[in-house]
């Protein structure tokens, strides 16, 4: 009878979820969706959905950070318009581009560890978002060179780092400077 009370007690406390979490994870991954529905136009139009995964892994912490980008996805992938564009659909995280954006939860798990282990400390948080960053494009970037070779025939790595990656380098950096800038001056307004 004990062995049966500690088994469901653990599974409950992994299961447990406070209301302030829940809130925060569904504020969170609608700060995603309207981040990722501005498009700012330049060359290559780009949207302020890394930023928003940047700040919201940064703000909250691994936990929180990781549940609002799954919960982003499973919307998108519910047909909910959260994506850029106002879209969404499972072809959308199965499509070439879908490793980018399965890529946002390995951004989300490295910066909130970050978060969680060096209290929002400004160097490990950029360290930690700018490697979430690079992992999400070799995702996304093999993700992609992948799909797009099933429909359409193989393609060059360069050929897909210059469709994919190098256009979005520089406007990703500005995003995770603006994100450190967010994270350090609300940081102290966020409890863990």
């Amino acid at each position: 009878m004990d062995e049966n009370n500690t088994t469901t007690a653990g599974r409950n406390a992994v299961l447990r979820i406070s209301t302030a979490d829940t809130v925060t994870v569904a504020l969170s991954a609608a700060l995603i969706a309207v981040c990722a529905w501005i498009s700012v136009p330049m060359a290559v139009p780009f949207t302020l959905q890394t930023f928003a995964v940047f700040t919201v892994a940064g703000l909250f912490g691994m936990k929180r950070g990781t549940l609002a980008m799954t919960v982003y996805l499973l919307l998108a992938a519910m047909g909910v318009p959260v994506l850029s564009g106002m879209t969404g659909g499972p072809d959308k995280l199965v499509g070439p581009t879908g490793g980018y954006l399965l890529g946002f939860v390995l951004i989300a798990l490295m910066v909130g560890f970050a978060s969680d282990r060096w209290k929002r400390k400004v160097l490990p948080l950029a360290l930690a978002m700018a490697a979430g960053l690079l992992v999400c494009y070799a995702f996304g970037t093999v993700w992609f060179m992948l799909v797009y070779a099933r429909t359409n025939g193989a393609v060059g790595l360069g050929t897909v780092l210059g469709w994919c990656v190098i256009p979005f380098i520089l406007p990703d950096c500005a995003k995770i400077a603006c994100a450190l800038i967010v994270c350090h001056r609300l940081g102290r307004y966020v409890g863990f």
